[in-house]
């Protein structure tokens, strides 16, 4: 019997269907499940881990990982938990800032009407000498081994911004201000991003491994216009990586401390873990992680 229906090919997709993005219609019938996990880098456990919806996919065994910064959240934010953090709990915060200025307006229950003299933001608030209200920052980056590839969100938290430069060792605020003294912009670069093997929670240096091409820096500024760039640095409460918090204190001083910019806060990423689909372990050094990232469509739930 003939029939004019074509048989359908995922990778034959007409000119009017945007790859990557997941339609309102869709998300409703899947019960708004679909594409709300995006892909990631994770820092749990000072490992760098590659994380699809959610799961899993891979951990890396090197030390370092080189990337390409695509996009970045304009303001540092900050997120408050109340009660005491438990291992795969992922509730949604208590309290929450994008701009790291004021609370969000969905927040229904404000620590204070501004996060500077907000009581959790008070040295002490938290473990030892550590806020109970965290701060972090979300970057949109792109392997390096292949730039054309998936956009991964990693969110960044405050030992890994803040802080002083100490030889080629530098936090992310104090890697950028030396790419500007450079006059250059880090989107211009390859980064290596490495973990500090002395910190006693999972905490990265940033440094500039080589400059890109004319054709490199033309895909990346493209996918940092991206949809998958904006939502990757978007704060969602859904997104928001949980850390641990300390129990909350009794009692508050009435008046917070100045903010410094140094921070000792601790970096647990949220608690819930799959197995992995890949291999539990990738060498970066093989050149596999771009083929590991392509087949992260493929794995099944």
């Amino acid at each position: 019997m003939a029939t004019n229906i074509m048989e359908f090919s995922p990778s034959a997709a007409p000119s009017f269907v945007k790859r990557g993005e997941v339609s309102a219609v869709t998300k409703a019938l899947a019960g708004g499940s679909v594409g709300s996990g995006g892909k990631r880098i994770s820092i749990k456990g000072g490992v760098f881990r590659l994380m699809s919806e959610g799961k899993e996919v891979a951990a890396i065994d090197e030390r370092h990982l080189d990337v390409v910064v695509v996009n970045a959240s304009p303001k540092v934010s900050r997120t408050f938990y109340a009660g005491k953090y438990e291992e795969g709990n992922t509730s949604a915060p208590a309290c929450w800032s994008a701009d790291g200025e004021k609370p969000d307006s969905k927040v229904e229950s404000p620590q204070s009407t501004s996060c500077a003299t907000c009581p959790q933001n008070i040295s002490g608030s938290g473990d030892g000498t550590s806020r109970a209200c965290r701060f972090s920052q979300r970057i949109a980056v792109v392997l390096a081994n292949d730039m054309e590839g998936d956009v991964m969100q990693l969110t960044l938290p405050a030992q890994s911004i803040f802080g002083k430069e100490v030889g080629d060792d530098r936090p992310l605020q104090a890697y950028a201000r030396y790419m500007a003294a450079a006059g250059a912009g880090a989107d211009a670069v390859v980064t290596r991003m490495r973990f500090d093997t002395k910190a006693p929670v999972p905490k990265l240096f940033f440094k500039a491994a080589r400059w890109l091409t004319d054709e490199e820096y033309a895909i990346i500024t493209e996918k940092g216009q991206s949809r998958d760039a904006i939502n990757a640095i978007t704060m969602t409460v859904s997104q928001t990586d949980r850390a641990a918090p300390a129990p909350i204190p009794v009692a508050y001083k009435k008046t917070a401390k100045p903010v410094v910019e140094d921070s000792d806060d601790g970096t647990a990423e949220p608690a819930k873990r799959s197995e992995p689909k890949v291999g539990a372990k990738v060498p970066a050094s093989k050149g596999n992680l771009a083929s590991l990232v392509d087949s992260w469509d493929d794995t099944d739930d």
